[in-house]
């Protein structure tokens, strides 16, 4: 198999293959690490990771499986799970805190066990919006927080959402490695060569890992077909989302139609009652007759 199907330099890194290509192996675990240590911004520094089963079962044999696209843990053990999402979920909050729970739940130890854990940090990546009525604010972090004080109760589980389509910085806007990272895969697959605001090692190496021209024979196959099923996915949510907004369109338009015939329909009636009641108060009925008939009150009778 060739590249008859990819025209770009580098690698689209929100498919499967591309995001692991690029943060997912030991051989470019440094990517991984600039890339977390950009994101806490110095809250926590990572120094290194060690790659953890990203495959997860349930404590019993019918529970759901769960499977991570990035999963690590720091030396001081902490986890981190790094999940890049390219469509809209339902319930897409309910999926992140349910992948949460596994790497809480392994670190219960056999015997004797105070209860004591590491810090887990679930981070998404995020190919759409979930925030739409703040388009300043792609940069979410959540913690378990008392209402009534607004002070953080549990400092040891954090969510982590980058809503990518939010962020639009250009090369000249660029300031920080936080900054840098997300230029970078915001835009990566569409870039001809390496940005000049890019000059850091470690984009040295990721700019090595992601283009397509040095990958062997396998590595083009698996990619192709990542690319595929990632533009086959993207086809169906844009033809779902124009569906709906003709679906949207045409229900409106049935309604407003629905509510014009009402509307016409109740003046139509209306003017046959006042029509009604001009010709019999025309032929001397009396006023009392001409209400009981047609349902009009005396005064409206009066101006007739």
């Amino acid at each position: 198999m060739g590249t008859e199907g990819i025209h770009d330099r580098y690698i689209n890194p929100y498919t499967d293959f591309g995001f692991k290509k690029l943060f997912g192996t030991d051989m470019n675990k440094e990517l991984l690490i600039s890339f977390l240590n950009a994101l806490l911004a110095g809250r926590e520094v990572v120094n290194d990771v060690t790659y953890m089963n990203s495959e997860h079962l349930g404590t019993l044999e019918l529970d759901r499986r769960a499977v991570f696209d990035v999963y690590c843990e720091n030396d001081k053990g902490e986890k981190f799970l790094v999940e890049m999402q390219k469509g809209e979920q339902e319930f897409f909050k309910d999926r992140s805190l349910f992948y949460s729970t596994f790497p809480i739940r392994e670190q219960a130890c056999r015997g004797n066990w105070n209860y004591e854990l590491k810090a887990v940090y679930t981070i998404g990546i995020l190919n759409f919006v979930f925030q739409e009525q703040d388009n300043s604010c792609f940069h979410h972090e959540v913690k378990l927080v008392d209402l009534r004080t607004r002070e953080v109760f549990y400092d040891k589980l954090t969510f982590i959402y980058l809503e990518m389509p939010k962020f639009n910085k250009g090369e000249g806007e660029l300031e920080t490695m936080f900054d840098k990272w997300l230029f970078v895969l915001r835009n990566l697959s569409s870039l001809l060569e390496r940005p000049q605001a890019l000059q850091e090692r470690v984009f040295t190496r990721l700019f090595e890992a992601a283009e397509i021209a040095r990958f062997d024979k396998n590595e083009l196959c698996q990619y192709e077909e990542s690319l595929k099923n990632f533009r086959d996915m993207y086809s169906v949510i844009v033809t779902a989302e124009k569906k709906g907004r003709r679906e949207g369109l045409e229900e409106g338009l049935a309604q407003g139609l629905a509510q014009g015939l009402e509307k016409g329909l109740a003046q139509g009636r209306e003017e046959e009652r006042l029509s009604a009641a001009r010709k019999m108060k025309s032929k001397g009925i009396d006023d009392v007759v001409i209400s009981e008939v047609t349902g009009l009150t005396f005064e409206e009778i009066s101006v007739l």
